[in-house]
This record gives C-alpha cells, sequence and structure tokens, in this order.
C-alpha cells in the first residue's frame, strides 16, 4: 500500500484525497520556508512516507489564474540572490521520483519558485509559478530521500491585487486541486 503525505500552507487549502490501495496523510505547514521545513520534517518522521505531495496555491507573473502546474524543479528566490558565493538555490526532485517510479506524466510540469514573501509586484524571477513553503518541502525531502512533487493551482498574477485575488480564488482552487487528484489516480 502506497503511503502519501499531502502537505497545504493553510486550511484554506485543504481537500481530501480517496485513491484505493492508499494511505493518505495530511499536514498543514504554515506559511513560510521555516514553519514548512519543520512540519514536513517531522511528519515525515512520524508518518515515513513513500511520497510527500506539497498541493496549493501560486502566484504567477506569465500564465494564467487556474492554471496547474506540477513541479520537480524549486528556486529558493531569497538563496538565488547569494549564489555568487556558491550557496544552493535550487533543487529537482526528478531523479527520485523516476528513481521509484512516481509521478510520471502528471500534467504541465514547471518550476516552482518560493520565497518568504507575497509577491506583491512583478520582479524578475525564474520560473513559473511563485509560493511560500515547496522549496523548502523539497530540500527536506531531499535530504530524507524521500520523492516529493507539488501541484499548484495559479490563484493571482502577482503585481495585480495578488493578495485580495488570492483570498477570493482560494475555493476555486480546492475545488480545482480536488479534481485533478481525482482523475489523477489512474497515472500513478
Amino acid at each position: 500500500m502506497l503511503k502519501i503525505l499531502i502537505t497545504c500552507a493553510v486550511r484554506e487549502e485543504f481537500f481530501e484525497i480517496k485513491w484505493p490501495d492508499t494511505e493518505v496523510y495530511y499536514v498543514l505547514t504554515g506559511i513560510g520556508k521555516a514553519k514548512a521545513a519543520y512540519r514536513v520534517a517531522e511528519a515525515i518522521n512520524h508518518v515515513q512516507p513513500d511520497l510527500v505531495v506539497n498541493a496549493g496555491t501560486a502566484g504567477t507573473i506569465v500564465h494564467q489564474v487556474g492554471d496547474i502546474f506540477v513541479c520537480k524543479t524549486f528556486v529558493d528566490r531569497d538563496m538565488a540572490k547569494l549564489k555568487d558565493f556558491g550557496l544552493e538555490s535550487e533543487i529537482s526532485t526528478t531523479e527520485l521520483l523516476s528513481d521509484k517510479g512516481l509521478c510520471k506524466e502528471w500534467g504541465r510540469e514547471g518550476v516552482c519558485n518560493t520565497g518568504d514573501s507575497f509577491l506583491t509586484e512583478e520582479s524578475t524571477i525564474q520560473g513559473d509559478v511563485v509560493d511560500m513553503e515547496a522549496y523548502a518541502q523539497a530540500f527536506v525531502c531531499r535530504d530524507k530521500e524521500v520523492p516529493f512533487i507539488a501541484v499548484k493551482y495559479v490563484t493571482d498574477i502577482v503585481g495585480k491585487n495578488s493578495v485580495a485575488h488570492w483570498e477570493d480564488k482560494l475555493k476555486d482552487a480546492r475545488t480545482a486541486l480536488s479534481h485533478f487528484f481525482s482523475v489523477l489516480y489512474d497515472k500513478i
């Protein structure tokens, strides 16, 4: 039986996943990299999952509200500013997922850019979507050798009332992500 740990930053992103022959566990991480890393590490120690899936919301600069991205590459926008000093700022989870035969062809792939700030102004960033937790979770999962993937629903366009749009689109995000995961089972 497959054990999956689903992570969401806030309760308003939560929805249930019901897959046959799968034990699903949930953890609310809270907002931000530090909380996310701590709570995911604790949950991994307790649950010992075969896969960690971060399901939640994100902003974008170049895509549309309602798009869903499956992310296996993560950039820490805070650390990227210091990469000239040799600090790591990008993680790919593709190899471990592939080694375990998980998450093949889940959908439109993208890069998730994570930072400890809610972007409200357009800026130059690397990636398709922006959030505040996924990189930290990918980092913990890599260190614990647990496959990790993030599925992100675009709720807002950065620089265009991002906070208000995010709050307004949470219900749409839950509905769309729930549907995404209900039809995804066949692709596992």
